[in-house]
């Protein structure tokens, strides 16, 4: 068996919306680009990382959007946990298909389905080299899946979050509307939430600030883009103090 490469982070959160499973549909689950993000994971797993990951489920249904149509936000809020689970379930069927061990461990007991969320074990299956999927958020409604990857991230003792969006970084303003929008580099987290840039809500910023977690946005669109951030070759933007 290769000997691992040398890479910077040896346990990472990837945080993913649920949008990015869709493709070029409006909706739903696109199975070729579950297996195509899958196997972006595997190629960073081949390094020798521990990875742990959390998916959105806007892809299904956002609380927040039903909210403003009338629902109830608890009711809400419960049902984007519950689409969380079902991306996490189509997530880990296309890892096991590539033969990588994966484990969904939900924060709403389903014994049936997923794995209660206990942190010791969670910790023992990455340490067996197990990707670790947690759905359903927090288990709490007012929530956002970037704030349940924040906290796992903390509890899980990852070195950094990967948050893979459709551009390969923070801009000071929309790219795909203004061609000359600049890229930051780095940034700290204190300009993120002055400056509104929406890399994750407030609440994760400021969870990923107490804790010293660096946030590493890239574009999960490009290939062999997860990858290449780790081995020091990709474009990104680091969210640091």
């Amino acid at each position: 068996m290769p000997e691992p490469e040398k890479v910077v982070y040896k346990r990472v959160m990837l945080k993913i919306s649920g949008e990015a499973l869709m493709g070029d549909q409006g909706y739903g689950l696109h199975p070729p680009t579950v297996e195509r993000i899958a196997r972006e994971v595997q190629s960073v797993q081949e390094m020798g990382v521990e990875i742990c990951m959390v998916i959105g489920g806007g892809n299904i249904f956002r609380g927040l959007q039903g909210s403003a149509q009338g629902m109830e936000r608890t009711t809400a809020d419960y049902m984007g946990m519950l689409a969380t689970v079902m991306n996490a379930l189509a997530m880990q069927a296309a890892l096991e298909g590539l033969k990588i061990h994966t484990r969904v461990i939900s924060a709403i007991t389903m014994n049936e389905v997923a794995e209660p969320y206990i942190r010791r074990r969670a910790v023992r299956h990455l340490e067996k080299k197990r990707i670790c999927i947690f759905a359903a958020g927090t288990g709490n409604p007012y929530f956002t899946t970037d704030t349940a990857a924040t906290l796992r991230a903390s509890e899980m003792a990852c070195e950094a979050i990967f948050k893979g969006t459709k551009v390969d970084g923070v801009y000071d303003k929309d790219p795909n509307k203004h061609d000359d929008a600049k890229r930051y580099e780095t940034i700290t987290y204190d300009e993120v939430l002055a400056q509104h840039l929406g890399v994750m809500d407030a609440s994760a910023i400021a969870l990923a600030r107490e804790n010293s977690l660096p946030i590493i946005v890239f574009s999960l669109d490009e290939p062999g883009g997860f990858r290449a951030i780790l081995d020091g070759t990709g474009t990104s933007t680091t969210v640091v103090a």
